[in-house]
């Protein structure tokens, strides 16, 4: 019997039915807060600091440094430039976009105790972007290494029964589309529509056919690859702190983080090659993935002296669970016996797939700053995360226990290292910072480390402060096209600048 609708069947293929990967993962689990202009152009070290809503983000004892309670809130305009190469292929892109990227207000009540050691509480909320998912770029090459999309629907078609990956003689392809999908899950589903398409064709027409071979040959292929995806990932935080004696401040953060990220794909692949009867290639992909996470921080500041502070802050996994929705177009242009033939698969089918959890890692942070009078300050950050600890759940699942071994094995302890300095000339402030974050995967050329550096001024007209900064980071790495059968990648070099205003004022 053809696509038998089992419940146990289902059960049995759901982890197939999962799509995530360690990109996906990775994705989730950088961290970069954007933040307000002071906190930008200082390259964001500011754990030992305190007195901004964004260091508040880094060690939530941060707050407690504020002598009276304080709100900000901040808009940056982030321009990202692509350099795009794919064999012998080259483009760019470059795209703009204002936006709210920070805002909060911390609430400082004094102990009218005097005879306590417990001198100030500080209640908080907050805002602020995470990560900012806005890219586009688009480059054409001809692919060499003899890889071609056809490959892709080959891998998943390759040991799957034809009855499995096939239509009803009267069913539409819409229906088998997404019955094939619900019952054997993603992988039936994409030798689905390499089948049906004429890409994949089995050794033998019979139902207990799994071996395959593609219409698709040759060394050659001419690729145009698409790429867009816009989104952002952000928290809300929720601060409380205090501080002890006149030395001593501590904190604590809980955070509701939320994800919003929207990819779109397009491949046109065509060949001339001999002996190659499917000759034209169009595959989009579409995905729209929404998320929630809780995640808790915890910090500490100490004055040393007048002149030296050290912080110290811990922020815990991130608990997400995550849903996906997948779209897709196939369309083939093949040539029998001298005339072209067009075959479109556009099931107009949105696949929801079961929601799933992720725990990204943890992270430590050290800072130190020196503060040289009311003249300004130097102020240096250290993080470490440990990004093989990601895991998908649950772990007992078989893909994901695989997924997570693959990323225990190809993602590594990654450092972060900030450093800012702040000039002060009566009312105005002078800025400049750097940073760097090490690539979270073991081999460092598949995705290179980040290195930004930013400057900025502030005026404080009393209750009043007005920043402004401007930060540009520059990171070199492959993005593969697919994860099977045709996995080439274009190797990109993507420049970001941003400008960051912020307004921040005392209550």
């Amino acid at each position: 019997m053809k696509k038998l609708n089992l419940l146990f069947i289902a059960a049995l293929s759901m982890s197939s039915m999962m799509g995530q990967d360690i990109a996906d993962a990775v994705r989730y689990s950088q961290d970069e807060v954007q933040g307000t202009a002071r906190f930008r152009s200082m390259g964001g070290a500011f754990g030992a600091l305190g007195g901004d809503m964004s260091a508040v983000s880094i060690n939530p004892a941060g707050s407690s440094i504020f002598m009276n309670s304080h709100a900000s809130i901040s808009i940056s305009n982030l321009d990202t430039n692509n350099t795009i190469n794919y064999f012998n292929g080259a483009n760019s892109s470059s795209d703009s976009k204002f936006d709210l990227n920070q805002t909060g207000a911390a609430f400082v009540f004094n102990n009218t105790n005097i005879n306590s050691p417990w001198r100030k509480f500080t209640l908080g909320v907050a805002y602020d972007k995470i990560s900012n998912f806005e890219n586009a770029w688009n480059v054409r090459g001809v692919n060499t290494n003899a890889q071609s999309i056809g490959d892709y629907f080959l891998g998943y078609a390759q040991g799957l029964r034809l009855d499995q990956i096939s239509a009803f003689e009267d069913e539409s392809l819409s229906s088998a589309y997404a019955d094939i999908n619900s019952t054997y899950g993603f992988g039936n589903q994409q030798g689905f529509l390499g089948f049906e398409s004429y890409i994949v064709e089995p050794n033998s027409n019979d139902d207990a056919n799994t071996l395959y071979y593609s219409n698709i040959v040759g060394n050659n292929f001419d690729q145009e690859y698409t790429y867009a995806s816009t989104g952002y990932n952000g928290k809300f935080s929720f601060n409380a702190s205090t501080q002890y004696g006149d030395n001593f401040y501590f904190g604590l953060n809980l955070n509701s983080h939320f994800i919003n990220y929207e990819k779109f794909t397009d491949l046109y692949e065509t060949n001339t090659n001999a002996g190659s009867l499917v000759k034209e290639v169009r595959f989009q992909n579409g995905l729209s993935t929404n998320g929630s996470g809780f995640s808790f921080q915890v910090g500490a500041i100490a004055k040393i002296n007048e002149a030296l502070r050290v912080g110290l802050s811990y922020n815990s996994p991130t608990w997400y669970t995550i849903s996906d929705e997948t779209t897709q177009y196939l369309g083939t242009v093949r040539n029998e016996n001298g005339s072209n033939l067009t075959q479109i698969i556009d099931p107009l089918v949105v696949n929801v797939f079961p929601d799933y959890k992720l725990q990204t890692p943890g992270k430590i942070t050290g800072s130190l700053a020196y503060i040289f009078s009311d003249k300004g300050l130097i102020s240096f950050d250290y993080s470490r995360k440990d990004y093989g600890n990601t895991k998908f759940k649950p772990t007992s699942d078989t893909y994901f226990s695989t997924q997570n071994g693959i990323m225990n094995d190809v993602l590594k302890n990654a450092s972060t290292y900030r450093i800012g300095g702040e000039y002060r000339i009566k009312q105005i402030s002078l800025r400049g910072g750097y940073r760097l974050e090490e690539s979270p995967y073991e081999k460092d050329s598949f995705y290179g480390d980040l290195n930004g550096y930013s400057l900025g001024f502030g005026y404080n007209f009393g209750n009043l402060n007005l920043d402004l900064a401007y930060e540009h980071s520059q990171r070199e790495y492959n993005q593969q096209l697919y994860t099977v059968g045709l996995t080439d990648a274009a190797q990109i070099d993507t420049k970001v600048n941003n400008v960051t205003l912020t307004l921040g004022f005392t209550l």
